[in-house]
């Protein structure tokens, strides 16, 4: 019997797969569990029209990626901080304060999860940062950590 997966099913097939698999597994465990549909001439009309959708909107989310990582690359985000001992920063400036600030400077809406920072900037001056919007894009914020 054909099958269309709702769900991820293990060692059969992914979500939106079309699957063969034996008529009693289909009655007993894939229907009832809606975990998937006969694979009639509807159903595959409708997966199909599903399939369009998504890589419509994927396309389109990933074309707002490429936008902001323009908009991200052409500004600078300018961090104040306290001076410690010896000219360095007292404190760290962290992912959480880099969002906020290029919130409150630019009006960018970055969550602070998607701002890859090895280590907390510890020192004054302008420091690169990589932030990565969408799996294939990546974009470089400038930060530029001044004094108070």
């Amino acid at each position: 019997m054909r099958i269309i997966l709702m769900e991820d099913v293990a060692k059969l097939g992914k979500k939106g797969d079309v699957v063969d698999v034996s008529d009693g597994y289909a009655r007993n465990m894939l229907l009832p569990k809606k975990l998937g549909i006969i694979a009639d001439s509807k159903n595959l009309n409708e997966l199909k029209g599903q399939k369009k959708r998504d890589e419509k909107n994927a396309a389109e989310v990933l074309a707002q990626a490429q936008a902001l990582a323009l908009k991200i690359e052409e500004k600078t985000i300018e961090v104040k901080m306290k001076a410690g001992e010896g000219g360095r920063v007292f404190g760290s400036v962290s992912s959480k304060e880099i969002a906020a600030e290029a919130k409150k400077q630019h009006g960018f809406e970055i969550d602070k999860k998607k701002i890859v920072l090895s280590e907390p900037v510890k020192s004054f001056g302008y420091t690169e940062v990589p932030v990565k919007l969408h799996p294939q894009v990546t974009a470089t914020m400038k930060v530029h950590v001044t004094e108070l």
